[in-house]
């Protein structure tokens, strides 16, 4: 579904990724771990061509992304705040985001039924801007947004911060089922191993923008992955 071959970005003469190749093959839900300035952000921007690799190319579906606007009709994403139109009310976003999606008001009416858990009765019917909503709530909007209109990709970037514990199950549980139910590819970069095991059945580690380890999610992986960032703390 997704290949990564021979990418790199260089930035002032220091190289912030370097990712020889990496396979993502569709429906999987994978995971992205790694420290501040690991290169995690760098990977997700070149893979929705916000920024252009210095050597290599990424491939969505075959299709070159730095070359080609051909993938952004099946993909989506929520990387951050940034994404969202601050002077729209959540509904407003919404049926926004669902124009764009071939999706008219009652399709997204009915598609936001199922998130009346998740949002808690804080989103929708507030007749708030989304500048005015808190960092959580500018999140679940930004994430059910990315759901909008069955994608076969979707990439999230700290999906799990800034929202509280039960909106964190919840989300789990979102993102579980969204794979096993429609076969999409989730990619989700967070700093929360906890969860990142929960939800992921595949992860990969960033150190310094080289793939450092690439694991199938097991009842093992969350102490080898607090194993291995233990011995980073004790070496660093």
């Amino acid at each position: 579904m997704i290949t990564a071959t021979n990418l790199s970005k260089i930035y002032n003469g220091t190289k912030v990724l370097d990712i020889e190749h990496l396979d993502i093959p569709a429906g999987q839900n994978f995971g992205l771990v790694g420290n501040n300035g690991a290169g995690k952000t760098t990977f997700f921007s070149m893979l929705l061509d916000l920024i252009q690799p210095t050597t290599g190319n990424i491939f969505n579906k075959d299709i070159t992304v730095s070359e080609s606007e051909e993938w952004k009709p099946f993909t989506s994403s929520f990387i951050d705040e940034s994404f969202l139109i601050g002077y729209l009310t959540a509904e407003e976003y919404f049926y926004f985001v669902g124009d764009l999606r071939n999706r008219n008001r009652a399709d997204v009416d009915s598609f936001l039924q199922q998130f009346e858990d998740f949002f808690n009765g804080e989103i929708l019917g507030r007749k708030k801007y989304l500048r005015d909503l808190s960092k959580g709530n500018q999140k679940k909007v930004g994430i059910v947004a990315a759901l909008l209109g069955n994608p076969e990709v979707v990439i999230l970037d700290e999906p799990f911060a800034n929202l509280d514990p039960t909106t964190q199950i919840r989300l789990k549980k979102i993102l579980k089922e969204l794979s096993q139910t429609s076969g999409t590819t989730v990619l989700i970069s967070s700093h929360d191993l906890i969860h990142v095991t929960e939800v992921c059945e595949r992860i990969v580690v960033l150190d310094k923008g080289i793939i450092v380890k690439d694991m199938e999610t097991s009842e093992a992986t969350l102490n080898e992955l607090e194993d291995y960032f233990s011995r980073e703390l004790a070496e660093g």
